[in-house]
Order: C-alpha cells, then sequence, then structure tokens
C-alpha cells in the first residue's frame, strides 16, 4: 500500500522537530550557563519535540499508537521545579506547531498559526508514548533527541521517526541540523533529511526544503565486493561500542581508512549516502556490556527502526550479529536474547563482515550462539 501521506507527516514532524532542537540548543546551552554534567536543556527538548511529533501523528492518524522515550509523570508534579521545566517545554511545543505551514502540510495535522495547545493537551500528546508495543497493528517510534552528548557539544544528533507495521518498518525519517549535506565539504551547508518508504528508496533533502520543494537526492550504498575500501561508522562513545573490537574487526577485512566517529542516526544517513572514501561504509553496534541474554543493554526499538530502513532501501542489509533479521516485534525494545547487536552494510560484503565479527569475537573468548 501507499504510505505518501504517513511520509509527509513524518517529514513535516521531524523537520519541525528539528528547529524546535536548535532553537533549544541555542537558547539554553549557549545562552545559559550549565553546570558541568547538566543535561536539562536535552530534558527540555525531549519532551518537547517529543509533544510536537506526538500531537501531529494524533491528529493525522488518531488511531494509531505510538512508543516514545519520555513520558510525563514527572512535568504533572505539582512542584516549582515541574511547573517551571512544564512551562518551557509548553511554550518550546506551541512555538513549533504555530510555524506557519510549508508546500507539503496541512491544517489538518493541526499545526500552524492559532493551533496553540493546552498544557493538558500537550503532556497526553508526550504519554500517548507509553504504548508497550507489540507484532500487529500499525505503531510510530519517535527518539526525539538521539545523541545526548552530541546535542550538547553542538556537534552530530537526530530527530528520528518510523512507522511499524505488522512489526515491519514501513516509513523511516531522520533529521540531523548539524550534518553537512556532503560530509566532504564539512563548511558547506548544514542540516539533512533522510527518509524511505519500504520499497521506494532511499532520500536525502536539506532541512531548509521539502520534498515538494525541491527534488529529494537518492542515496545509495557503494556497491564493493573489497572490504579494504570499507569505512567504519562508529559511536563517539567508547562507552556505547567497543573501538578496540571494531578495529580488531576492520583489521581482519583489510580496512585502512580512518574511522568516521559520531553521535546518534546520523552515522546510518551517512552509510546510505555512501560516506568516506567512495568504497562504501560499516555500521557496527557491539555493545560493550556484551551480546545477547548476559546483555547489560537492551537496544530499543526508536534507536534503530528509521535507520534500519533507510539502509535497506538504500541497498544495504541489517541484521544482528549472527546475521538474523531485526526484530521489531518484542516491544519497546529489540530483546535480550532475540537480537545481537547490529550489523549493517552493502549487501556484497555483509556477510564477509559477519564473519569477520565471528571471527574476532572468537579470539576474544567470546561465541555468538546460533539460532
Amino acid at each position: 500500500m501507499s504510505y505518501s501521506k504517513e511520509k509527509e507527516l513524518a517529514i513535516s514532524a521531524v523537520r519541525r522537530a528539528c528547529g524546535l532542537t536548535s532553537s533549544v540548543f541555542n537558547r539554553l546551552v549557549q545562552n545559559e550557563k550549565l553546570v558541568k554534567g547538566d543535561k536539562s536543556p536535552v530534558t527540555v527538548g525531549d519532551f518537547s519535540a517529543q509533544a510536537l511529533i506526538s500531537a501531529m501523528i494524533h491528529h493525522a492518524f488518531p488511531s494509531d499508537v505510538i512508543v516514545g522515550e519520555e513520558d510525563a509523570a514527572d512535568l504533572r508534579l505539582d512542584t516549582s521545579e515541574s511547573t517551571s521545566l512544564r512551562e518551557r517545554i509548553v511554550a518550546l511545543a506551541n512555538e513549533a506547531l504555530t510555524q506557519p505551514l510549508v508546500d507539503g502540510e496541512t491544517a489538518e495535522w493541526e499545526i500552524g498559526p492559532g493551533k496553540e495547545q493546552t498544557s493538558a493537551e500537550l503532556l497526553d500528546a508526550i504519554d500517548r508514548g507509553n504504548y508497550e508495543g507489540g507484532r500487529t497493528g500499525r505503531m510510530w517510534c519517535i527518539d526525539p533527541i538521539d545523541g545526548t552528548k552530541g546535542f550538547l557539544r553542538a556537534d552530530q544528533y537526530a530527530v528520528c521517526l518510523a512507522l511499524i507495521v505488522d512489526s515491519i518498518v514501513q516509513v523511516g525519517v531522520i533529521g540531523c541540523p548539524n550534518l553537512p549535506l556532503d560530509l566532504s565539504n564539512p563548511s558547506g551547508e548544514r542540516g539533512c533529511i533522510f527518509f524511505a518508504v519500504r520499497g521506494e528508496g532511499a532520500f536525502q533533502i536539506p532541512i531548509t526544503s521539502s520534498p515538494s520543494i525541491s527534488p529529494p537526492t537518492k542515496i545509495q550504498i557503494p556497491l564493493t565486493s573489497d572490504t579494504s575500501k570499507l569505512t567504519f561508522l562508529e559511536s563517539f562513545e567508547s562507552a556505547h561500542a567497543s573501538h578496540s573490537t571494531a578495529s580488531a574487526i576492520a583489521s581482519l577485512l583489510g580496512v585502512t581508512n580512518p574511522p568516521i566517529r559520531m553521535d546518534s542516526q546520523a552515522k546510518y544517513g551517512c552509510l546510505a549516502r555512501g560516506d568516506g572514501n567512495g568504497g562504501g561504509g560499516v555500521y557496527m553496534r557491539l555493545p560493550v556490556s556484551g551480546l545477547g541474554p548476559t546483555a547489560s543493554y537492551i537496544e530499543k526499538i526508536w534507536d534503530h527502526a528509521p535507520g534500519s530502513l533507510l539502509v535497506e532501501e538504500a541497498g544495504g542489509i541489517i541484521s544482528d550479529a549472527r546475521g538474523h533479521p531485526l526484530d521489531f516485534g518484542l516491544g519497546r525494545t529489540l530483546g535480550k536474547g532475540e537480537n545481537w547487536g547490529v550489523i549493517a552494510t552493502g549487501k556484497d560484503v555483509h556477510a564477509k563482515v559477519l564473519e569477520a565479527v565471528k571471527k574476532a569475537f572468537e579470539s576474544e573468548g567470546k561465541t555468538l550462539a546460533k539460532a
């Protein structure tokens, strides 16, 4: 079936949320002196962006359920801190909701001038994200700010939204406000939106535009069977994924290109459009806390749903470290023993990367269980 309306809504919601989060950074990070470790701007951005996106989804598709990262329980408390935080979030969400309509948007989504919502309505919008997930039906998942530390550094972060239908991702949108349109030209225009609909390919547009204003650029993972030409896309933080294990895997594959390290699902966008040295990329999520039933960290569906579709529609393959498809029907997470990490790369080299992962794990005295 066609998901054109869902795609338009998702791109609009992500674009508005990217503008909102940029505003939060400019006002609360740059203009307010933060104590070291203070993540309050991220809290404000997370809540207000989720309220905005959830409100738009609800008005466009009122029967759809939502899985979101945040809930509004603390915002409902009758304390001075909660009241102050709530007022900031409501003001920011309404500012984004009431921006003038652009091509591709409709007032039916309850956006545009005069479409302010009450505090109660926006708190309810946040709490619609409490759905527990499942295997059947239509379900949106929202990651309002993916890449907390990148956001606070004015580096890479992403606003991510996906529509999952009967456990299969059908629409995925990733907004990257700080990512150059061309990574080889870091001083050039910044701000990208990546989007994909199953069966229709993967695309990029400037964050300042829309598919109805300027033609999207189709993106594709370069085809190559030469693993030595690959570029690894890694998490900026070594605590998120083992850089040493990634280095061992790269060595087994003969990779000599330096890795590209950044926060958030922006890595999926870079993989899908072929960033690196023209030989294609590899994104791996192999948490240092381990894989499978003994892992202390469990992947959330909002961390990978949009990016997984983007990779597939750009001609790649995404799986867990054993080669099994990712399962988005297990609830709010990818499960503890069901999905073992994440491996995403071009279809011509995916099997070779999996073999290198297996060898690297065996050299560390670890094993990847079969089915």
